[in-house]
């Protein structure tokens, strides 16, 4: 398998290039870099991706932009640095043919998948890293459609930013999604995360008019929401709905915001578009849940590397921006969680608008994926 290195700095983007470079060493740089900045250097994307091209060698790079992003800083250590300037960056010297990058697509993944008709062929890939624009309404679609053009698992996020909303396929791209395929003989292993925990059973949505539940289990939607809370809602733990995933076999579920409540029609508004007859339940976003979830994930992911750390060669962990800091706590305490089961190895990535797993869009999640 390649090898990969990594580098993470924060500050004004000259100095932190400079220092990832430092990080990174003089050897030659890899055939393909992963690039994730926060949305403080945003704007000065352009120039980071000219200076880390000239600074490594290596002409091919993903990645996106993130309210935070996670590696390991220059000493080595875990580090997801938030709402401040920082770039984490990951080389990898891959053959050139067992990846190929996906330029921008907003509509069909059709003409795609006709170009790269040869290498799709050959190369059966199994894996898909890639980068969607939150403003297209059409993401979610989007993913679902190249997982299936392609045949390969997508794993990914949403640019999460307050500033450019810029994505990485070779150049700079924004508005569909992008990213890259990697061949069959690529060896990977993937994991999702919830970080939330349900407070009640599934139940049946039995009138809905688009994002608006009217009624559950044949009375308004509201009464199950009560029932399921009982009379001591748990301050700090925000109330959500789960859609569970049709035809999962491993309980899978997509989660959503509660938008609001109609007391007097007994109406939930609910961040999705919902159908009369679709399963349902109430979660909520709880850090003890979280930590159990993500401990059962990384346990999963190490036997899946045979029990052996070393293994691992590198790693990309996409998040939710409501994980990190705000759901772990400081210190980088969820990288921190993956390092205390997996090992130390090489791991870049970035804190999302809505994570991809599985050719799904997710919130609320930690996607993992290892290269072994």
């Amino acid at each position: 398998m390649a090898g990969f290195r990594t580098a993470l700095a924060t500050g004004p983007w000259q100095t932190a290039v400079e220092s990832c470079l430092a990080t990174l060493g003089p050897q030659p740089g890899g055939s393909l870099g992963f690039l994730y900045v926060t949305d403080h250097l945003a704007g000065a994307l352009p120039a980071i991706l000219e200076a880390l091209t000239k600074g490594t060698g290596t002409a091919d790079w993903v990645g996106t932009v993130g309210l935070g992003v996670a590696g390991q800083d220059a000493g080595g250590a875990p580090a997801e640095p938030f709402d401040e300037p920082a770039l984490a960056v990951m080389l990898t010297d891959l053959p050139a043919d067992s990846y190929r990058l996906i330029d921008r697509i907003e509509g069909s993944a059709a003409p795609f998948a006709a170009a790269s008709g040869a290498w799709l062929a050959a190369a059966q890939p199994t894996l898909g890293l890639v980068h969607g624009d939150p403003r297209n309404p059409r993401a979610s679609a989007i993913v679902a459609d190249i997982a299936t053009a392609t045949g390969a698992y997508l794993v990914g996020g949403l640019t999460a930013s307050r500033a450019g909303l810029p994505q990485l396929a070779g150049t700079l791209t924004e508005g569909g999604v992008s990213g890259v395929l990697f061949a069959q003989g690529v060896g990977v292993a993937t994991g999702l995360s919830q970080g939330c925990t349900p407070i009640g059973p599934a139940r049946a949505v039995t009138e809905a008019d688009r994002t608006i539940v009217k009624a559950i289990d044949g009375r308004p939607a509201v009464e199950a929401l009560r029932q399921d809370l009982g009379d001591a809602p748990t301050p700090g733990e925000p109330v959500l709905i789960a859609l569970p995933v049709a035809g999962s076999d491993t309980a899978d579920y997509l989660v959503r915001n509660l938008g609001g409540i109609d007391p007097a029609r007994g109406w939930l508004a609910v961040g999705a578009e919902v159908a009369a007859g679709q399963s349902i339940r109430f979660v909520r976003r709880n850090r003890a849940a979280a930590i159990a979830d993500l401990e059962r994930m990384l346990d999963r992911l190490g036997r899946q590397a045979g029990g052996n750390a070393g293994a691992i060669k590198g790693g990309v962990y996409v998040s939710c921006v409501a994980r990190g800091p705000h759901l772990f706590g400081p210190d980088a305490a969820e990288l921190k969680l993956i390092r205390a089961r997996l090992g130390n190895f090489p791991l870049v990535g970035f804190f999302a608008n809505g994570e991809i797993c599985r050719g799904r869009l997710y919130t609320h999640t930690g996607v993992l994926t290892l290269f072994l």
